[in-house]
């Protein structure tokens, strides 16, 4: 399978909080809800048609807790089979139990356990948030593709997805778009370490 980071960014970087005031104020996080006002139809086709390709998914705790708590009560939302159905892991060193089931707690060596799922046939193990989950397997070598919500929004605090003095990464963008709304989606593909060169001025 392919590891497939999905996330929702500000433009200042910020993944946390997206969806609720409430959602994840951790840290003193008082900005949630920042993706909100931006959704429209044509962002939510997208999410359905990145839904589709996925086989299992990969949430760090927090992550997983706020959907587990969410995504059970939701049988009427037209991703929710998606979500509740497929086999899902939570990287972990403090859970003992999760019941959101089919659920498989990964802990000790977070890392190889997951380059050994992504040996498994299948298309995609997607993580969805789980920002501190997502830089240690871009740290790791183990991202094949980045997927990008990007909203026009600046707020100034809160967990980013690459934080100062996160691991370098080379990446080549296969595809973006952007929506009535607002949001900018990119799609990138790992393409390892970044090059780097000298601007030389322009040439005849």
């Amino acid at each position: 399978m392919k590891l497939v980071v999905q996330e929702f960014l500000t433009l200042d970087g910020v993944s946390q909080g997206p969806g609720a005031p409430d959602e994840d104020t951790s840290d003193g996080f008082t900005q949630g809800g920042w993706f909100v006002p931006h959704l429209d139809e044509e962002f939510m086709q997208v999410a359905s048609e990145w839904l589709s390709q996925a086989d299992a998914f990969l949430f760090g705790r927090r992550t997983y807790q706020n959907f587990a708590r969410d995504w059970p009560k939701m049988a009427d939302h037209p991703n929710a089979a998606i979500l509740n159905g497929l086999p899902k892991y939570v990287a972990s060193q403090t859970l003992t139990s999760a019941d959101w089931n089919p659920t498989t707690i990964l802990s000790g060596d977070v890392a190889a356990q997951v380059a050994e799922l992504k040996q498994q046939p299948g298309r995609e193990l997607q993580v969805h948030g789980s920002s501190d989950l997502a830089q240690s397997l871009l740290a790791a070598g183990l991202v094949d593709v980045i997927r990008l919500a990007i909203a026009p929004v600046v707020v100034g605090q809160g967990r980013r997805l690459f934080p100062v003095g996160g691991a370098p990464a080379g990446l080549r963008l296969v595809h973006h778009q952007t929506t009535p709304a607002g949001l900018s989606i990119h799609t990138f593909e790992a393409a390892g370490l970044p090059q780097h060169g000298t601007y030389g001025g322009a040439t005849e």
